[in-house]
């Protein structure tokens, strides 16, 4: 007999995810509850209920000093919303592709767009995704339902909408249901979202279904991808969906030729195991030569090969390396530069005697007993799945630049190595890129490829979206009158732009001083700190006009407070007109000396007596407030001075023209 065990049996990323939290939380001592099973498996929830682990329908539920965890299908945005009022503990392990759906129908809902849902409606991952839409959204769960929604709602046709599925959509109904929407919706978006394990294990359950005279599939009953991947094999082959290795059908396996075995993506290994056991015995009663346990392990891949994932015990730590046992005829030992990518870093800090490792096997020398094993490259993989649920949240990570090569930067985070265009490394251009080593940096991935672990990040695109955010937070408060501390940032011949924190205002040159100015320069210059206030506002077309000038600096102000109308001041002539000429009585007030007011002899021309630069004093005869004119009068104090001639002379002449008596005579 031929068995055949296909590659993806088992837990998936997600699931496994999930049941690692919560074994690790009740390990802890924790008193854990979870919003429904935490998988689709009787026998892991019937052992996690024996550590205490409860299950509860709704957040409500919790009790008084419980965490809750939240399953990787997901939640409804309500249930989070609920949480978070309630102030109940929670561990989210919603699987990260579940996430990236969450976000695609929120963001696109958001928008005005119908979201149309490929999956089971009854199914919880598909009940948190409806959740998270904001408006319209229909579910259907096979091609048939997809037709009788748009007889039902042909209006739907022609308005922009988007498409996604179900983690665990079968792909073969997720290609059906795509071909005929493209045919009648004209304004739609589709979204590949069934995960790639699943695909995976969806195509390689075909093939080995082709090829086999029975299949047997391991998983819960209530498992959706279990019960997807027994309806797709059941199309080539006799299928059976068992729980456990009781449910085995002895005859059945004995007469097969050939026998395929696959398991969900909540099926545990050690159900697998218990399985292969039992196949084994049966297997063991024909006298076969090579029992199922080989062949599953052989199948499996237990035995040491370069790529595997081991763990190990320190036995020994030497300078150059250390020594682990992995439970294999080999005996392992890690080389320094396979430990960590500190170069600085010393072993016995790192490590000690009886620690256990998770690592990856490197290479195996059968002839020696030897494996080369590296916890630096087990710690890369596990910051790449790290680097890999960021890219698809969208979330921000933070590392360190520790190298500089040709076209950018290299990252270190999650002890991965990420490469930064150098147009990437900042919102503003950087001449040498050596001067950013060593700075800790916040960054999002642009691109990952997982066939080669590498990974593609931008600092500049955090860098913009935090400017945007708070951009939109500064409109959300400004107010006309409102005070700001800004830096010039450039000049123009019109007034000087200064930056708020991210939002460029103008100050209008006319803005800068109270007297005339030719040019901006005269006042500040770019990168001086500014004290302004909102002028106007243009929230629509996004303009700031900024006030810079001082009311206490108002020469007006000043000319209220230290002048008055009589008061003779010096001023210099500025211009000259027709009718008069123009005279500075303090900067930013000029008066007006009329050409009737410069002599108290008829003047024809007003420069046959003045010029510009020339400095005489002046009778301040009027001032208008209101209309911001001042009148100044050489005449007045001509006149002035004349009269005061004449008294002089007058009481001369009276004193020559009196007569001297005297009482002698």
């Amino acid at each position: 007999m031929k068995i055949t065990v296909a590659k993806t049996a088992g837990f998936c990323f997600g699931v496994d995810r999930a049941i690692q939290l919560v074994y690790r939380l009740a390990g802890e001592g924790e008193k854990v509850c979870t919003l429904g099973p935490i998988i689709h498996n009787p026998q892991v929830v019937e052992d996690l209920s024996k550590k205490g682990v409860r299950i509860v329908s709704a957040p409500e539920e919790v009790k008084p000093g419980e965490t809750l965890v939240i399953r990787s299908h997901g939640v409804s945005r309500d249930v989070y919303r609920r949480l978070e009022q309630e102030e109940i503990p929670y561990e989210d392990a919603t699987c990260p592709f579940v996430s990236k759906i969450h976000k695609i129908v929120s963001d696109y809902s958001e928008k005005g767009r119908i979201v149309l849902i490929a999956g089971n409606p009854s199914h919880p991952e598909v009940e948190g995704i409806a959740g998270h839409c904001k408006g319209p959204v229909y579910v259907f769960q096979d091609e048939n339902a997809l037709i009788k929604l748009i007889e039902e709602h042909p209006e739907f046709t022609k308005m922009p909408a988007i498409m996604v599925s179900q983690t665990t959509f079968q792909q073969n109904l997720w290609e059906t249901c795509r071909k005929t929407a493209k045919k009648h919706y004209t304004n739609l978006s589709i979204f590949d979202t069934i995960c790639n394990a699943t695909s995976m294990r969806q195509r390689e359950a075909v093939d080995l279904a082709a090829q086999s005279d029975y299949m047997v599939v391991i998983g819960g009953r209530n498992s959706s991808n279990t019960l997807k991947l027994k309806e797709i094999c059941s199309q080539y082959c006799n299928t059976v969906l068992i729980e456990t290795d009781v449910e085995l059908d002895r005859d059945a396996i004995r007469r097969a030729g050939s026998v395929g075995v696959t398991a969900g993506a909540s099926t545990p290994a050690y159900i697998i195991k218990e399985v292969r056991n039992t196949m084994s015995e049966i297997l063991k009663s024909q006298d076969e030569e090579v029992s199922f346990e080989e062949l599953l392990e052989q199948s499996l891949g237990e035995k040491l090969y370069a790529g595997k994932r081991v763990k190990g015990i320190v036995t020994a730590i030497s300078p150059n390396e250390i020594q682990i046992d992995v439970g294999a005829k080999q005996s392992g030992y890690i080389p320094i530069d396979e430990l960590t990518d500190d170069p600085t870093a010393k072993v016995e800090d790192l490590v000690k005697k009886g620690d256990e490792l998770e690592l990856i096997v490197m290479k195996v020398n059968d002839q020696e007993g030897t494996a080369m094993l590296s916890k630096r490259r087990c710690d890369s993989e596990a910051g790449f799945e790290e680097i890999l649920k960021a890219y698809e949240e969208g979330s921000v990570l933070e590392g360190v630049i520790v190298d500089v090569v040709r076209g950018g930067v290299l990252v270190l985070a999650n002890n991965v190595k990420l490469f930064v265009p150098a147009s990437q490394v900042s919102d503003s251009r950087v001449e040498d890129l050596h001067t950013l080593l060593k700075n800790k940096v916040r960054f999002k991935i642009l691109e990952v490829n997982e066939g080669r672990r590498r990974a593609i990040g931008s600092v500049r695109a955090v860098l913009r979206a935090e400017k945007e955010a708070a951009r939109e937070e500064f409109w959300k408060n400004i107010e006309i009158g409102q005070h700001y501390t800004g830096t010039v940032k450039s000049l123009t011949s019109y007034g000087a732009f200064v930056d708020l924190g991210g939002v460029d205002g103008m100050i209008h040159i006319t803005e800068l001083s109270w007297g005339r100015i030719k040019h901006p320069s005269e006042v500040v210059n770019v990168g001086d700190t500014v004290e302004v206030y909102v002028k106007d506002l243009d929230p629509e077309n996004k303009k700031i006009s900024l006030g810079y000038k001082k009311s206490e600096d108002n020469p007006w102000e000043i000319l209220k407070r230290d002048y008055s109308i009589g008061m003779v001041v010096p001023v210099k002539v500025v211009s000259l007109t027709q009718y008069g000429a123009f005279a500075q009585v303090m900067p930013g007030i000029d008066g007006l000396i009329h050409i009737s007011q410069i002599s108290t002899e008829r003047v024809n021309k007003v420069s046959d007596v003045l010029a510009v630069g020339q400095e005489v004093e002046v009778k301040i005869t009027d001032i208008d407030f209101d209309a911001k004119r001042v009148s100044l009068s050489m005449r007045a104090l001509e006149e002035e001075k004349q009269a005061a001639a004449q008294a002089e002379d007058t009481s001369v002449a009276d004193i020559e023209g009196v007569e001297i008596t005297s009482d002698e005579e």
